[in-house]
This record gives C-alpha cells, sequence and structure tokens, in this order.
C-alpha cells in the first residue's frame, strides 16, 4: 500500500489531474446518467476549495500588501493590472465577433424548440459597485463576498504600514497565516483528481456528446476562440510586454488551467493559481496576492468572448442584419457591464441579455435564447473558465516584471517530473 502511495503521489500532480479528466470524461459516457451517483465527490472538492478563497484572500492580500512598505505601491499595481485586464477583455471580444463572423454558427439554427427561459436581474453597475465596500467585513466574510473581502484586506495592510513598528507583530501573523493557507491549499489540491474524475464524469454523463448536435459551430468556435486568445493575446502580453518566452508561462499555469476546466469557476481556482504564480511562475506574494483575487472576481475573457459569439450567433439564428454600429455597441456593453459581475452565478448569462436588448432583441427572443444555451452551456463554461483564469496569470507575470518583482530562475526552471 505505502509502495502505491509513493507512486500516486511521485507523480506531478498536473499530471493526476490530467489522467482523472481524460478518464472521468471516459467513465461519464459509458455510464451515462448513472454518473450522477459520484457527483458527491465533485461537489465535495469544489466545497473544500471555496472554503480557502475567503481567507486564503484576505491573510495573502493582507501580507502582500505589507510586504510592500508603501500604500503608493498597491495603487501602481491595481493600476497597471486594471488597464491589462480592460485590455485583453477588449480583444477577447473583437476575437469572439470575428469568428462568429466568420463561422456564423447561428446560420441556419432552428430556434423554436428551445424552451423559454427568463433571468433574475443582476442588480445595477451601481449596485454592484457600492457592493465593494462591506457595511460589515465579517458579513462579507461570511457571504463569500470577495471584491469586499479584498477592499477590507487593502485597507487593514495600508493601515498595518502606516503603523509601522507597532504593526510589526500583527504583520508577523499575517504572514505565517499565509503560508499556513499556502500549505492547506496544497493538502486539498491532492484531492483535486478525484474531485475532477467525479465532476467531469457527471457532465460527460448527463449532457453527452449529443447535446452537440445542434450546436456543435458554436461550441467550435467557442473553443477555438478561447485557445486563441489564450495563444496570442496571453502569450502576446507575456512575449512583448514581460519580454519573457512563452513557453515556460503555459507550463506553468497547466494545474490552475485543468482545475478551472473541471470546476467551472474562476474562484475555485484562486487557490490554484496562487500556488502556480509563486512556485511555476516566480511571481512575487504582493503581486500574486492582490492582481490574482481582483482577475477571479473582474476579468472575464473568456466570459467576454462568449457573449460576443453568442450575441451574433443570436442575431445571425433570428435573422437579424446587424451593422457595424451594433457590433461597436457589442464591445462597448460586454466590457461594460462585465465590471462586478463575474460574481454572481451564471455572470455569462446576465451579460448576454444585457448585450441582446442593446442590439434590438424583444424580451422574448432572449429568453428563447437562454433556454437553447442553458442545456450545454456547463461544457463552454468550463473552457471560457481556463481563458479567465489563464489572462489572470498573464496579467500578474506582466505586472510582476513590470515591479521587478518576478524571479527569472523560477519562472525560467523545468517542472520536476
Amino acid at each position: 500500500m505505502r509502495a502505491v502511495a509513493r507512486r500516486w503521489f511521485g507523480i506531478v500532480l498536473w499530471k493526476r489531474i490530467l489522467a482523472a479528466l481524460v478518464l472521468g470524461a471516459i467513465a461519464g459516457l459509458v455510464v451515462g446518467d448513472a454518473s450522477e451517483q459520484i457527483k458527491w465527490v465533485g461537489d465535495l472538492f469544489i466545497r473544500m476549495i471555496k472554503m480557502l478563497i475567503v481567507p486564503l484572500v484576505f491573510v495573502t492580500l493582507v501580507s502582500g500588501v505589507t510586504a510592500m512598505k508603501d500604500p503608493k505601491r498597491l495603487g501602481s499595481i491595481g493600476s497597471k493590472a486594471i488597464a491589462l485586464y480592460l485590455g485583453t477583455t477588449f480583444l477577447a471580444i473583437v476575437i469572439g465577433i470575428v469568428l462568429a463572423l466568420v463561422l456564423r454558427p447561428g446560420a441556419g439554427i432552428d430556434l423554436s424548440g428551445a424552451e423559454a427561459t427568463t433571468l433574475d436581474s443582476a442588480g445595477s453597475l451601481t449596485d454592484r459597485l457600492m457592493g465593494i465596500v462591506p457595511e460589515n467585513p465579517f458579513a462579507a466574510f461570511a457571504e463569500g463576498n470577495v471584491l469586499a473581502v479584498i477592499f477590507f484586506a487593502v485597507l487593514v495592510g495600508a493601515g498595518l504600514i502606516l503603523s509601522a513598528e507597532r504593526g510589526k507583530p500583527l504583520v508577523a501573523v499575517f504572514d505565517a497565516g499565509s503560508e499556513t493557507m499556502l500549505k492547506v491549499t496544497a493538502i486539498v489540491m491532492e484531492f483535486a483528481p478525484f474531485g475532477v474524475f467525479a465532476l467531469v464524469a457527471w457532465v460527460m454523463g448527463t449532457v453527452g456528446p449529443a447535446t452537440f448536435i445542434n450546436v456543435f459551430l458554436l461550441a467550435v468556435a467557442v473553443y477555438l476562440g478561447c485557445f486563441l486568445h489564450m495563444l496570442i493575446v496571453h502569450g502576446g502580453i507575456v512575449k512583448l510586454f514581460a519580454r519573457l518566452p512563452v513557453l515556460p508561462f503555459f507550463r506553468g499555469v497547466r494545474e490552475p488551467q485543468l482545475v478551472a476546466y473541471s470546476t467551472s469557476s474562476s474562484s475555485a481556482t484562486l487557490p490554484a493559481s496562487l500556488s502556480a504564480a509563486e512556485h511555476n511562475l516566480g511571481i512575487s506574494a504582493p503581486v500574486a496576492s492582490s492582481v490574482l483575487p481582483l482577475g477571479a472576481t473582474i476579468n472575464m475573457d473568456g466570459t467576454a468572448l462568449y457573449v460576443a459569439l453568442i450575441s451574433i450567433f443570436a442575431a445571425q439564428a433570428f435573422g437579424l442584419p446587424l451593422d457595424f454600429f451594433d457590433y461597436v455597441l457589442i464591445g462597448f456593453t460586454t466590457t461594460l457591464v462585465s465590471i462586478g459581475t463575474a460574481s454572481v452565478p451564471s455572470a455569462s448569462l446576465f451579460l448576454m441579455a444585457a448585450v441582446l436588448d442593446v442590439i434590438g432583441m424583444s424580451s422574448a427572443q432572449t429568453a428563447i435564447v437562454v433556454g437553447f444555451i442553458l442545456p450545454f452551456d456547463r461544457i463552454l463554461d468550463m473552457m471560457r473558465t481556463v481563458a479567465n483564469v489563464t489572462g489572470d496569470l498573464a496579467v500578474a507575470t506582466v505586472v510582476s516584471v513590470w515591479e521587478k518583482d518576478l524571479d527569472p530562475e523560477i519562472y525560467r526552471a523545468l517542472p520536476t517530473e
């Protein structure tokens, strides 16, 4: 038994996760709906990850802010990260629009069989921005409001810097807490292969490939678009802005990409992203702990690409002609309403409803499109989450280089096999 355990733990984690993903897909196709019986294993893994998110974000961000020694540096890091996030989101929308026009996935699609589905309101942009400032920090912790936790953590970190010598004992506590939470994350991630196997088996068993017959071209467009965006845009900013080779970057983000694909949640992938940033990419703690939680909440590259694609897909299916101004509206609206929407469940659907409204779709047509998308949205969501997470790590890499805080030896080091 010990020999088996040694061989198991001797295999690098990303390889175990990849094997679990492939085997889970095969198992799901073989057993079909019976895969529902093991879904609880995947749900348990996601619960374990979500258990870590708030304490991990809070202690690592406070520790990271105090390590900066100067509150002004946090503003520098934040402004650079937000500018890059907005830029990559815009380029994702452009790729989505171009692919929709070239592949025309909505041409000839019959939506008459779709069951209309309406969505509750996601709340106004003002309400979402106001929600960043918590009335009660402990309530924000309990509710898992990551943006509010980030805001409070930044204030605590800045306060500790200003406290100078008197704040040092508490700084040491947060430093130890940050190290402890990263170790706890490593322990939880050892359960990832089992959770990934169960989740992928459930998705493939309950959805299955037959669902894709009517939307095959749309699925191809989404997967191709996300792949191109990661390769060209994310790889491009690492190469052009950070002046780093691209291969070590993609090699270093494999683990969070696999977790993102199986969980379909940027927030749930955050612990894996923080670990990969530090140990694989050489990103400093101050940058990783501030840029990655922010990106997990507001960066939506894959989702923005998807919404642009779906908007044009719907217009093609309903025979609604679009002109250049409509494409500009799609890009502008998607970028605008994406701010703060990532923390809302089914964020892409709320985005899509807003964009379809500005290009002239009726509420009834929007409900039909949502009903048509829902049955297979999970598998598409898996890929766009990978793009979201990869974007977070690419931006963090660039910002770390700009801040002269990236360890090139760790970045270029070959992984331990």
